[in-house]
């Protein structure tokens, strides 16, 4: 891959304990494993990464997080609750980090297949900022970002509104003078309508119809689990998008590049 031995590539997992909706739920079980396990198991295994940390809060609740994740032999960074993006520009910094790949901890089956692809995008065609959701094609649940770590350093030293640091990548995404790619699927393949995220009691109802329908959950990938969605009634009924989707819907600016796989 262009670039790749030049560059340190690390995924921050952002993960607390605070939830309005659900509280704890990366903690929660899905089988033999937390969601967090699934989530930072899965980020492991990201084609060209090499290390994945976890950033989460430096609150007593957040210990069991902290202790998951070095279970999980993953390095922990611990900051502000609310500043992420200050979080992830710590994290960044501690690891020495020259890319920065974003997930969020709600999310236990990122794809590790579409999250390298979405770096290898970056790096092949000299982008200062990836992502797969600007439009989104993928399901929600699949979103990453990939950035430079000085354009995000750059983000934290421009007086981001408090929106900014809540959410990490507003500012970096209006930014017109960055080079900004959007990995999407075909118009044949797009599932965009499918929902694969934690947030409410019923997103929890889905992971637990779909962990007993795939015993190996861990080792299934998206294409696989879009066909399980469509051929399972029980997941259906439980799977489709309801209410606003929150993700943050930047698109101007965005160079269309159409999702390949790392070879």
């Amino acid at each position: 891959m262009n670039g790749a031995a030049k560059t340190r590539n690390v995924a921050i997992v952002q993960a607390r304990m605070g939830s309005s909706r659900l509280p704890g739920k990366v903690m929660k079980s899905l089988g033999s494993k937390t969601v967090l396990a699934h989530c930072l198991d899965r980020c492991k295994a990201i084609p060209n990464i090499d290390e994945v940390v976890c950033a989460t809060v430096d609150t007593p609740d957040c210990d069991p997080i902290a202790l998951e994740a070095e279970r999980l032999g993953c390095t922990v960074f611990r900051g502000d609750e609310t500043d992420v993006l200050a979080r992830y520009n710590g994290a960044a910094r501690a690891a020495g980090a020259d890319i920065v790949l974003r997930v969020t901890s709600d999310c236990p089956v990122i794809d590790p297949d579409v999250c390298g692809a979405v770096l290898q995008a970056l790096l092949v065609h000299g982008a200062d900022f990836a992502t797969n959701n600007a439009p989104p094609s993928f399901p929600h649940g699949m979103d990453v970002e990939v950035v430079r770590a000085q354009v995000l350093e750059k983000a934290l030293q421009n007086e981001p509104t408090a929106h900014d640091r809540e959410h990490v990548m507003p500012a970096v995404r209006r930014d017109p003078g960055l080079k900004k790619l959007n990995v999407h699927l075909p118009v044949d393949l797009a599932a965009g309508s499918l929902r694969w995220t934690l947030d409410t009691p019923d997103d929890m109802a889905f992971f637990e119809t779909l962990v007993r329908s795939v015993p190996n959950l861990s080792n299934c990938r998206w294409q696989e689990l879009v066909e399980l969605c469509k051929r399972v009634p029980e997941l259906n009924r439980h799977n489709a998008q309801t209410g606003e989707d929150t993700r943050q819907r930047v698109f101007d600016g965005f160079e269309q590049v159409v999702y390949q796989a790392v070879n």
